[in-house]
Order: structure tokens, then C-alpha cells, then sequence
């Protein structure tokens, strides 16, 4: 197989002046640059990642940490982060979460040169940040953190609590189930966080059997769902720590005869592609950003990779809410 430095060698310059020639043509004098490339042309030479790492040292890799495809809002970002890499000559490695351990992950990790990573997967406490730390390669957080100092893009998750129980609140809603994920998870344990605040806020006393934790799988939810339904007194509104556990609720409640919204109200938290879809027209609480946060995460990944950004890069998105057709007033005559 034909390396670069066989190139280099057929051209009679350095495997250096064949790297920028692959990489930054425009900082070769024409000359050199035409010797390269009739070289190149000449040995049939097929240049790839790891050729053009030779001298650069760097792989135009990176590793993306992805959340469960199941959730489209990882759909989404996958797709974004994968778009925006591609644009910027990077090949991306997609490693998918491991729920209860990230060992398995970080060994997968392990073994990859990359020149940096992009993360959705991370526990509050998770052994694996200090062990990601020593790779001595840029990484970055989206939509989840650590408790532990690190680069991460979220949205104010307590607020988005808030805001879906205050929009409840203001519909008449008072029995309100939540339905999330593990709250050994940043999103999870926040958002559940802000919609007890507003709660008790406003001077209602929590139904711990309506707070419903799921490893967000639909055969989980759709359990949790019937056993909500079970009860004697039945809520009259969801409220779901994501879109994605939302669209999953409103599937079983309709198998179920219930008419949404006006038997239960239906919200989530994240405006993914399919919540604005007519099918779903899900009522929900969106980051104030045109971007999604697999966007704003690889952007400010790349800032450390290049180094145009040496301080932390924590942000914390403003949120809204974004009221659609899966919330209504509560009328008490529809629950009876």
C-alpha cells in the first residue's frame, strides 16, 4: 500500500510538505504543491485519516457518548453532531450508553485515538469523569453533567421543572403525575427537583405514588403508566421528564380509549423533531436556543480541540415553554 511517505519520497520534499499539502494546500508555494500532487497522482496514492495523521499527529476522529436511540432527542443530536463533524473533515465514532455502568463504554473508549470526545452519557457520580480526565484529549458534556468541575452544555433543567408545573398549576391541574428516569442523572434529578419546588410552592402535597422513576424504555413506561391508572383516584395530568417518555405515555393512554387532552393532559420536556409533528403535537418546555444542545456541544468541543477556548465552557440554557395540543383546563365533569 502506497503511504505518504512514499509520496514524499517520489516528490522529493518532506513527509511534512506532503501532510500540509493534504491538510492546509494553501500555506504550499504552488510549486511544491503541483511536485505533490503529480506524485500523488502517479503512485495512485489514496489518502486517509491515518496517513494524514502522520505528521499532524491527529486522527480527524472524535467519539461521541450517545443516550439511548430510543429517545429522538439523541436521534437528533447524533445527527447534528455527525453533520457538523463531516463538515469539518472529522470522521465520528458513536458509542452508544451502557444504563447502570459506563464501564463498558470507557473501555471501547479506551482503546480509540481520538482527538477529542462529546459525552450525553455521564452520572452525577460517575468514576468514569477522573479516568476520562487523564486521556489528556478534549472532552465535553451535552444535556448531562457530572457533580464534579467539567465542560458541559445543558438547559436550566430545574426551570424546566418549573415551568411545565407552573403551566399545570394555571390550567386547573392539581394531580399531576411525573413520570422521568434515573435520577442518578443530572436531567432527571433536576427537572423532577423544579417541579417539586413549584409544587409545594404553591401549596400542594406531593402523591409520592404519582413520582414514577423508569429506566425510560417503553415496556417500562407503558408499566408504570397501568399502575398509575390502577389507583383509586387517578391523576388528571403527566408531566414527563422528557419528550420522549411523553410521546411513549400518549401512545398507552390512547390504546387505552383515554381522549388527550381532554380525559389527562400530556406534556415533556425537550421539543424534539417528532413533538412538533402533527401526530403529536406535543405540549412541551424547549431550550430558547434555534440550536439543539448535540449542536452547541460539538461547536464548543471543537473550540477546545483547536484551542481558541481555555476556560471552562459551562452553560446552562434558558428555557420556555411551548404550549401545543396535549394540555388543556382541567374540568372536573371529564374525570368523573
Amino acid at each position: 500500500m502506497v503511504s505518504s511517505k512514499d509520496v514524499a519520497k517520489f516528490a522529493g520534499v518532506s513527509q511534512t510538505t506532503v501532510s500540509r499539502v493534504l491538510n492546509t494546500p494553501e500555506s504550499v508555494k504552488e510549486k511544491t504543491r503541483k511536485k505533490v500532487i503529480e506524485a500523488i497522482e502517479a503512485l495512485n496514492y489514496h489518502p486517509n485519516s491515518i496517513a494524514r495523521s502522520l505528521v499532524s499527529n491527529s486522527t480527524k476522529s472524535i467519539a461521541l457518548v450517545s443516550g439511548p436511540l430510543h429517545n429522538p432527542f439523541f436521534a437528533d443530536s447524533v445527527t447534528a453532531i455527525i453533520r457538523f463533524a463531516r463538515q469539518r473533515g472529522y470522521q465520528v465514532a458513536v458509542h452508544f450508553e451502557d444504563f447502570g455502568s459506563n464501564e463498558r463504554v470507557f473501555e471501547s473508549l479506551a482503546q480509540s485515538k481520538v482527538d477529542g470526545m462529546i459525552l450525553s452519557s455521564i452520572y452525577l457520580d460517575d468514576p468514569i469523569h477522573s479516568r476520562l480526565s487523564r486521556f489528556n484529549v478534549p472532552f465535553v458534556y451535552f444535556n448531562r453533567k457530572p457533580h464534579e468541575e467539567s465542560h458541559y452544555i445543558e438547559i436550566d433543567n430545574e426551570q424546566a421543572g418549573r415551568l411545565g408545573a407552573e403551566h399545570l398549576l394555571a390550567l386547573g391541574h392539581t394531580n399531576i403525575a411525573w413520570i422521568g428516569g434515573p435520577l442518578t442523572m443530572s436531567t432527571f434529578a433536576g427537572r423532577l427537583k423544579g417541579f417539586q419546588q413549584m409544587m409545594i410552592e404553591n401549596g400542594y402535597v406531593l402523591n409520592e405514588k404519582w413520582i414514577v422513576e423508569t429506566d425510560t424504555s417503553a415496556e417500562a413506561i407503558r408499566e408504570r403508566i397501568l399502575q398509575l391508572l390502577e389507583q383509586s383516584e387517578r391523576p388528571s395530568a403527566l408531566f414527563a421528564a422528557t419528550d420522549s417518555i411523553a410521546i411513549y405515555a400518549l401512545d398507552v393512554l390512547q390504546e387505552l380509549g383515554y381522549r388527550i387532552p381532554e380525559d389527562i393532559s400530556v406534556m415533556g420536556i425537550d421539543n424534539v423533531t417528532w413533538s412538533r409533528h402533527a401526530s403529536f403535537n406535543l405540549t412541551t418546555v424547549s431550550a430558547q436556543s434555534t440550536s439543539n444542545l448535540g449542536e452547541l456541544g460539538i461547536e464548543a468541543l471543537f473550540q477546545l480541540m483547536e484551542k481558541t477556548q481555555t476556560r471552562w465552557i459551562q452553560k446552562t440554557l434558558p428555557v420556555q415553554l411551548i404550549e401545543r395540543g396535549t394540555t388543556t383546563t382541567y374540568n372536573k365533569s371529564d374525570t368523573t
